[in-house]
């Protein structure tokens, strides 16, 4: 299973089978950071730019896949546990923890060499199992009761913020 450089697994053998399309693809089917970062990387960029800034990886007649560009990219914006399903439930000017957390499924393989950026949301609950213990990002899981109280808490107070009250309810027509 992939490590983190604090030797914690990451829930997973293969990050790539959680990658979706690089968050660098346009709808095109173009490179946007051969575009936008070319100081980045001018080399890259001139490849790309000689192919018409096309990806390589969405290109039916190459060979590549996302583990082949040094610059993809696959955060997945989903707002639900990747694992268990628990939704995330934000409060607007609140600074509570989030329900849900960023996890991140590739590290550097060799230690010095970053490798791609996949990222997946897990509850705080399911991220702390995966790093702690042998639980995997596939394995069948439910919420646990803690994660359930915080949103239903969470719920709660959404629901009562969105309550009507009169002002004649709200300011006492004694004063």
């Amino acid at each position: 299973m992939e490590k983190t450089p604090r030797g914690t697994s990451v829930g997973v053998d293969d990050p790539y089978e959680f990658a979706g399309v690089c968050d660098h693809l346009t709808g095109e089917g173009r490179c946007r950071y051969a575009v936008d970062n070319y100081g980045h990387d001018p080399e890259f960029a001139r490849e790309r730019a000689t192919d018409d800034y096309d990806c390589p990886v969405v290109d039916p007649e190459s060979n590549w896949s996302w583990a082949d560009c040094p610059h993809f990219r696959s955060r997945n914006r989903d707002c639900e546990c990747a694992r268990c399903g628990l939704e995330e439930k934000r409060m607007a000017h609140d600074d509570e923890r989030p329900l849900l957390e960023e996890h991140h499924l590739s590290y550097a393989r060799d230690g010095e060499t970053l490798s791609h950026e996949i990222t997946i949301y897990l509850c705080r609950w399911c991220h702390a199992n995966v790093h702690n213990s042998w639980a995997r990002i596939t394995d069948d899981a439910a919420p646990v009761p803690e994660a359930i109280a915080a949103l239903e808490e969470r719920r709660g107070r959404e629901e009562s913020e969105l309550g009507f009250e009169t002002a004649a309810d709200r300011y006492d027509s004694d004063e």
